[in-house]
C-alpha cells in the first residue's frame, strides 16, 4: 500500500517527526482528507505502519514453542534491519514525551504482538513444553529485548542465527528438556 510505504519511508528518513499526514498524502498522491478518514491522526497511521510492517500475530501455531517462539522474535528481526530499526530511537524517544502516542503503540503495537506470543506459550503449556511456574511477562520481555537493545544502542548487530540463540537460551529457561524433545 502506498501510504505505508510513505509511512515506513519517513520514518527511515527522519523518524516520528518525519511523519505529516500531508507529507504522506503528498508522496501517496492521495487527498489528504483520505487519510483523515481511515486514520484520525498522525499517532494512529504510525501505529498502523508499524502494526503492517510487524504483522498482529508474529508466533504462528507450528506445533512446537520453539517454531511458534522462533516465527514471533524473526518478524522483529526483519522489521528492525528496515525502516523501523531506523526509526525506533526516535519513535522510543517521542514516545517518552507524548503520552498518547505511547499509549496507541503499546495497545495497536505491543498488545497484539504480545497477546500472540502468550498464546504460543498456552498452547505449549498444554502440550506440556512449559514449566508451571514461568513468569510469561517476563519470559516475552527477554525474547524481544535484545531486538530493541541492540537496535536503539547499536552496540552490535543482530543476526539470524542470533534469533535461534536467543530462542534456544529462552527454552532452557522454559523447560531443561524441551530442546532435547525438538530436535529429536
Amino acid at each position: 500500500m502506498e501510504v505505508i510505504e510513505a509511512v515506513l519511508n519517513a520514518l527511515d528518513r527522519g523518524g516520528y517527526r518525519a511523519v505529516t499526514m500531508e507529507g504522506i498524502a503528498k508522496n501517496a498522491d492521495r487527498p489528504r482528507s483520505s487519510l483523515y478518514r481511515r486514520w484520525p491522526s498522525k499517532r494512529h497511521l504510525v501505529a498502523y505502519a508499524v502494526v503492517s510492517e510487524l504483522g498482529e500475530n508474529p508466533a504462528a501455531d507450528t506445533g512446537t514453542l520453539r517454531g511458534d517462539l522462533l516465527s514471533a522474535v524473526r518478524t522483529l528481526w526483519r522489521a528492525f534491519r528496515g525502516p523501523l530499526g531506523h526509526a525506533l530511537a526516535g519513535l522510543v524517544a517521542d514516545m517518552a514525551q507524548d503520552a498518547a502516542l505511547a499509549s496507541s503503540i503499546r495497545q495497536q503495537v505491543l498488545a497484539p504482538r504480545r497477546r500472540s506470543m502468550r498464546a504460543a506459550i498456552e498452547r505449549a503449556r498444554a502440550r506440556g513444553e512449559v514449566r508451571n511456574d514461568l513468569d510469561v511477562e517476563l519470559l516475552l520481555d527477554m525474547l524481544t529485548g535484545p531486538f530493541y537493545f541492540r537496535t536503539l544502542f547499536g552496540h552490535a548487530s543482530m543476526s539470524r542465527e542470533n534469533t535461534e540463540q536467543i530462542v534456544d537460551c529462552m527454552l532452557r529457561v522454559i523447560n531443561p528438556n524441551i530442546l532435547r524433545r525438538s530436535t529429536r
